[in-house]
């Protein structure tokens, strides 16, 4: 078999997705495909992502949600005060196989604040697949500077803080190999793409924002 390099890989994982992006809708900006819904055990989570700033990234994390890749994997990574990951393993720590890794869009303008979903990666700059994590504050440290590249945000809690906060508060430690897992799995039970229904208590912002 012939191995390619890892640039190589990336470049042309990015063509695909390219194509991908242009062949949907999120494209012509509709408010459905800017919206990601994810339920898990401890409730739900609304994301609005930004695929105008970050189109490959975009597409890369639907073409997961529409293949229900997500769906059982656990959050599998909790460090209060940093971040919340997920998207790559399911309950018993098998890690999921992905799709070749993306080009980093870092640079994008976008800033790792609270509440923003960024894709995890290696040391590798190019190497984002299915991880991604939710920042539990500005981390600005994972931002992109002139001299390094950072960890690329595209995406938004807008709605379930609450629930990223239940993930947080979960007892961790039991399992050595992954002493940052929660005890219990905390999982994505299902994730779909879409136009939302606001919660009847969500605030009127979110309800405007959705029903744009």
């Amino acid at each position: 078999m012939i191995k390619f390099p890892s640039k190589v890989l990336a470049f042309w994982a990015t063509l695909t997705l390219c194509a991908l992006y242009s062949s949907v809708s999120v494209a012509a900006g509709k408010a459905e495909d800017k919206y990601v819904t994810f339920e898990t055990d401890l409730g739900t989570l609304i994301i609005e992502l930004y695929p105008e700033q970050a189109p490959v990234t975009v597409a890369n994390f639907l073409a997961y949600v529409d293949s229900g890749f997500y769906d059982g994997t656990i959050f599998h990574r909790v460090i209060p005060g940093f971040v919340v990951q997920g998207g790559g393993f399911t309950f018993d720590f098998k890690q999921k196989e992905t799709q070749p890794p993306i080009v980093n869009e870092s640079d994008n303008g976008l800033e790792n604040q609270y509440l923003t979903l960024s894709m995890a990666r290696t040391s590798r700059v190019d190497s984002a697949t299915s991880q991604f994590f939710i920042n539990l504050k500005h981390n600005p440290s994972l931002d992109a500077t002139e001299d390094k590249a950072g960890y690329a945000v595209f995406g938004k809690v807008i709605d379930g803080e609450s629930v990223v906060e239940k993930i947080v508060a979960e007892p961790r430690g039991v399992f050595r190999s992954y002493p940052d897992a929660p005890n219990a799995a905390v999982r994505i039970l299902k994730s779909s793409r879409g136009k939302v229904k606001a919660p009847a208590n969500s605030s009127s912002k979110l309800k405007e924002m959705i029903a744009q």
